[in-house]
Order: structure tokens, then sequence, then C-alpha cells
């Protein structure tokens, strides 16, 4: 029987004359994997803070088991401001005691992309006060997984974590035996990692059992039941389970609620994007040019981001851009931004953008414009316009739209500089929708949104008639939002990925066990391999040549074909012609890679 770690009994908390939870009574044990959602400000954060004795609650009690080991990740840390990465992550262990430890290279490796903290200036011994908030969350999370607990409670863990650094985070949880309590917008992390779901609405906590699409299907199933909430989100609750039915495949296992009730539910809603429809509009508003890049080159001072790209983004394209770090996602942005803010006169460090003359653009950078804090939501929102038209019939005033992204009648009327950093996210996508474009190019859209904002803004964009471009580290968001991903994989190249993320993933992993095994032979004083003799190396190091020069030619065999996909973009029989051409190249590559891995080990 799994041991009680934590117990929350008939606990209450009220701000100002606002109580947050309201009698909450709920437990943790031995095993226990527990995400928590529910709208910013109704008390996750709260929850999880007192379950970790962080704060007081108003009444009722919090008892935690003897010697209970707890490591809780807060979204501010206490980390010490004149102390180095090494101290705080690694403390006073010798180089070969750490370098040892499976566990503490594995969390190295995972989080910060390699053993001597590429990215940091000093590696190890950067000292920690000037670095950045994300830079130092990451610390802390490092530090937090290096020890070993009973429980852990994190709050937003995938905070400034690009896709390769969630899906180690996920992986890694699921192999520790810790209990998990875990806050988190992010839900293929939570469908991943969770077994349990906490839903906090309104003073009240809900139980559900099972990841992120049971809560889903289940919350569906209860609200169905008890018609307590209103139509509004029936529909967008609907909608969604729409999606987690029809979507990408796997998305749950072991379903704890009626299957047959579920199905009733989505019989009637349509599939989330009718995208041959929306490609027509699309092009009505765009006309045929939207942004054409020929060999386009993008730099960073000195650095070279982007070589030599020719490519399209056409009329009702919704592309995924995904990529590790500093390899120029935003930059790329940035670019077509200018061209279109100059009608082509700002011009890119070589080759040339050519941008549509309809194009109307909207740009959501990862920074939070600034807007009088004195102006009311609602006020805010109608200096852009009054009315908007969503396409296909479909209009909604101010206030509606106000409404859909979680502003109230009340709130409405909130001043600016009284809102959180989500509502001001929120409202400055609302802003920019308003304005009406046929372009958005959204960066990291999902910081610090809610999942039910979230929701509410993927139901939006799915009649959006435009073409898109995402960059975010949310795969649930860009699963849901776009048709296409494409990759910056740090070798100045952008390439369509046909399976998405998963293929993105995989990718990276080659890469870094190629770099691995290409670095494995410089080692000092490496014993030749048993049984090999000389000539066989000779021929190894030969037929590792002939691959390296058989992968060139399929990568300027690749690019060839990205840019007729491109040309192409409007005939969907050529696209499937060329992109069944792709992933024929894309299985020679796996070959050819895995042939490569092989021969390095004997050469």
């Amino acid at each position: 029987m799994a041991v009680n770690l934590v117990n929350v009994e008939s606990v209450s908390k009220v701000y100002g004359t606002r109580a947050l939870l309201d009698g909450v009574s709920l437990g943790v044990s031995e095993g226990d994997r527990i995400g928590v959602v529910g709208r910013n400000g109704d008390g996750k954060t709260t929850l999880i803070r007192m379950l970790a004795k962080l704060e007081e609650a108003d009444s009722g009690r919090v008892t935690h088991s003897g010697g209970l080991r707890l490591g809780v990740l807060t979204q501010h840390d206490s980390l010490d401001p004149e102390a180095t990465v090494r101290h705080e992550v690694i403390g006073d262990l010798a180089d070969h005691e750490w370098a040892g430890s499976a566990k503490i290279r594995d969390v190295l490796q995972g989080l910060f992309g390699g053993l001597d903290l590429p990215g940091f200036p000093q590696g190890l011994d950067t000292v920690i006060g000037p670095l950045s908030g994300g830079e130092r969350r990451r610390i802390a999370l490092a530090k937090l997984l290096i020890e070993e607990q009973d429980l852990i409670v994190l709050d937003e863990p995938t905070n400034h974590l690009d896709v390769e650094g969630i899906s180690w985070l996920a992986k890694h949880l699921q192999e520790r035996r810790s209990a998990l309590v875990c806050v988190t917008h992010d839900r293929w992390f939570l469908d991943q990692v969770c077994t349990r779901m906490w839903d906090v609405q309104k003073g009240d906590v809900y139980e559900y059992e099972g990841g992120y699409s049971d809560y889903v299907f289940a919350r569906a199933e209860r609200e169905r039941i008890a018609a307590t909430e209103e139509a509004k989100r029936q529909n967008l609750m609907r909608k969604e389970l729409a999606w987690l039915r029809r979507g990408a495949p796997a998305r749950t296992s072991k379903p704890r609620y009626r299957i047959e009730a579920a199905n009733e539910l989505i019989a009637d809603v349509p599939p989330p994007r009718d995208t041959s429809e929306l490609m027509k509009f699309a092009s009505a508003r765009l006309g045929k040019t939207v942004f054409d890049l020929e060999d386009v080159t993008v730099t960073a001072g000195d650095k070279m981001l982007l070589k030599h790209i020719t490519w399209q983004l056409g009329p009702g394209d919704r592309i995924g851009l995904v990529g590790v770090n500093g390899a120029g996602k935003t930059s790329l942005l940035r670019a077509l931004a200018e061209a279109a803010r100059t009608q082509g006169e700002q011009q890119p460090a070589a080759g040339r953008i050519n941008v549509g003359k309809t194009v109307r653009l909207a740009y959501l950078s990862q920074e939070v414009g600034e807007l009088d804090p004195n102006t009311r939501v609602l006020q805010a929102v109608q200096q852009v316009r009054d009315r908007v038209d969503l396409g296909k019939g479909r209009e909604m005033t101010a206030g509606q739209l106000c409404e859909q992204f979680g502003f109230g009648k009340e709130k409405q009327w909130t001043p600016v500089g009284d809102l959180s950093g989500g509502e001001r996210r929120r409202l400055q996508i609302l802003r920019l929708l308003m304005d009406e474009p046929n372009v958005l190019f959204l960066d990291e859209p999902t910081n610090d949104l809610d999942i039910e904002t979230l929701t509410q803004l993927e139901d939006l964009l799915d009649g959006w008639p435009g073409s898109m471009i995402v960059i975010s580290h949310d795969r649930f968001f860009i699963e849901r939002t776009t048709d296409k991903v494409y990759a910056l994989l740090g070798d100045a190249t952008l390439r369509m990925l046909p399976r998405g993320l998963d293929e993105y993933l995989e990718r990276r992993q080659r890469v870094i066990d190629a770099a691995a095994a290409a670095a494995a032979p410089a080692a000092p004083a490496a014993p030749a391999p048993a049984g090999k003799s000389a000539a066989d190396q000779r021929a190894a190091k030969k037929e590792l040549q002939k691959i390296e020069r058989q992968l060139d030619k399929i990568s300027e065999k690749e690019t060839k074909l990205h840019a007729q996909i491109a040309e192409n973009a409007t005939d969907f029989g050529k696209v499937a012609e060329l992109d069944a051409q792709l992933r024929e190249l894309a299985g020679e590559r796996e070959e050819l890679e895995m042939r490569w891995l092989e021969l390095a080990e004997d050469a």
C-alpha cells in the first residue's frame, strides 16, 4: 500500500474579498504524479505553495509525513547571486566524483546541452548574478533534480526550456521514483508525465484520474451530466475533445470514463479546420504572393544564422517553426517583418525577400508591448477597432472578443496596470487580431497563458483565414494550430519535417550522437578497436568519406525539393509527389547516418 506523504485538510485561503481555496482536502501518496491546471489567478500556485508549507493557510491544516524529503521549484529562485553554477549545482564534489555520476551527467546534458555548459561564458564557473531569469531557472531545476527527494513540487518547470529540454525533462521525471506535483500549461508534458490531475476552479479542486487527455474527456463528461458550465465554455471543451479524438494518435490510453458518452459529445462537432476552404479564402485575401525568399542569408552581427535560403510562405500556409536556441528562428521572423514594414526596401544581408502587395502583418514578439497603465481593457481593444471580421461571415464586437479571451464584463473595465503578465499577453494577442491582419507571426504565444486561454486562442485560430508562422516550445499548440513543421537545426539551413516534432527530436539526437562519435577518435591514447586491422580501419575511413559525400548530395536534393514545393504550393497533387520524394530521401539519409555511426567506431 502506498505511503501517504502529504495531507491537505479543509484548507481555505482568502485574498482581499476573494476566496482562492475554500475548504479543500487532498492527499499526495508515494508514486503519485499529479498535474495541476486551472485559469491564471484561480489559485494553482497558492495551492502548491501551501502543500509545500511555503505559505500558511487561513484555516485547515497541511501535514507532512515524518522525514519527508521535499524538493520545490518556485517561480522565483533562491540562488546566491555571488555563487558560481558549480557551487550551486554540484556543491563540493570533485570533478572526478561528479563526472563519474551518470545522474549528474544526464541532468547537465539534458538541461544545458553539455557537461561544459555551452552558452554560459565560463561554463560551470560562471557567476550566477548577471545571468538571465531563464538561465537561473534552469540552474535551480538542475540543482533540484540532482538531489534525492520523496516528493518534487514544480511550478511551471517547462518555462525557458526548448522542445528538446522539455522532452528530456518528461523522460527524466518518468524514470524517477519521487512523487510529483506539477503546475504547467504544457499539455503534451502533462500527458507524458502525469497520472492524476487537479483542476483548480473557483475555490474548489476537482480530481481526475489519468493525464491531460483523460482529464479533458472526463471533465467534458462531468460537465455534460452536471450542466453547470455556460454554453460557450462547453462548446470550447467539445471542440478540443474532437481534436484529441481525431488529431494526433495515441494521445490517451486506458480511458476512465464511458467511451460511448464521449463519442456522443463529439458526434456533431466538425473537424478543427477545413483546410482547403481556408486556403481558398486566404488566397482571395492575399493573392498568390505572401513572402518569397530568394537565396536569402540572415546574420546576427558576425554570426551567419541562415545561408542561401530559398523558400515561400504561401496564402493559407500554417507553419510551425522549431529549432535549437540561437539558430535564427526569431531573426528570420524579424527579417520578414522588416521587409513587410518597409515594403521590400529593407533586405537581409544577402538575397531578396519579395512581399505580396496585400500583406497585412501582425507580429506577436516575445516582449509584451507597454500600454498606458490607466487605460481600461475594453478601451485598449477599441483603440484598434470596434468590430472584427473573422471570415466566413463571422463577426465579433470588441466586447465579445474580450469575453472569448477571458475578460468578462467586469474585467473589461480593469486598468491595464492591474493586469497580471498572462492577462497582458492575452490583451496583446487580442489587439493584434482586432487589427484584421491576413498574416500572423507568433513568437512564443503560449508564454504566461493558462490552458483555458490556450484552447480559446486555438479555437479562434482554427477558423482564421490567412498565413501564419508560429515559434513555440509547446508541442501541443504547434500540432493543434499548424499544418507543416520546418526546423532550423543549427546548420544554417531550413528543412521541412514531414513527421513534425518527433522527426525533429530524432534528427537532433542523431546530430548529437554523430558529434560524439566524431569526437571519440580524438580522445588521447584511444586503443584500436579489438579485432580491427590497420587495413580495416583505412577501408572504414574511405567508406566514411564516401557516405559524407552522399549525405551532401542528399542535402542538395532536399533543398531543391523544398524550393519546388514552395513554387507549387497551390498544386496539391504536385506537392504530394514532391513530399513522397522527400520521404524517400529522408529514409536514405537515415540509413547512411546509421552506417556512418557504425563505421566511425571501426575508423
